[in-house]
């Protein structure tokens, strides 16, 4: 028993489990705040536009039972806002790790013999072609 707390203490105490931890919490927040807004300011806005109520429902038959389709669209309008979030937050984090990352051109590994114009090593100091002696670069 004295193991298993032990692999868990190590699994839990990780970086990237506590990291992620992080993330699903703000993440549930963000959420909260994005229904809020859709359901506060988004809605108010359709239903003074439209004329009609985006929280309505729609009777089958008359049975008793309703189809929410207000409730439906707020999920549309909510899922799209938090994807177009996310899609800046990664593309933002994607600019930022980018940007002390520049791309390097490799050196070359060759160069042109001044005599027969042949290709030798960069470090050649004698022309494998022409077995002319060349000063080192």
């Amino acid at each position: 028993m004295k193991k298993f707390i032990q692999e868990f203490k190590e699994f839990a105490l990780k970086g990237n489990v506590m990291d992620m931890a992080v993330g699903v919490i703000i993440g549930a927040a963000f959420g909260n705040i994005v229904t809020s807004f859709t359901e506060n300011i988004i809605q108010p806005l359709i239903n003074c536009i439209g004329g009609s109520e985006i929280g309505g429902v729609i009777e089958i038959g008359s049975t008793g039972n309703y189809i929410a389709y207000g409730a439906f669209i707020s999920a549309i309008i909510n899922f799209l806002i938090m994807a177009l979030c996310i899609f800046l937050m990664v593309k933002a984090v994607n600019k930022i790790t980018s940007i002390g990352k520049k791309k390097e051109e490799a050196a070359p590994l060759t160069r042109k013999c001044p005599y027969c114009f042949g290709e030798i090593d960069i470090k050649a100091t004698k022309c494998m072609h022409c077995t002319s002696d060349i000063d080192a670069e």
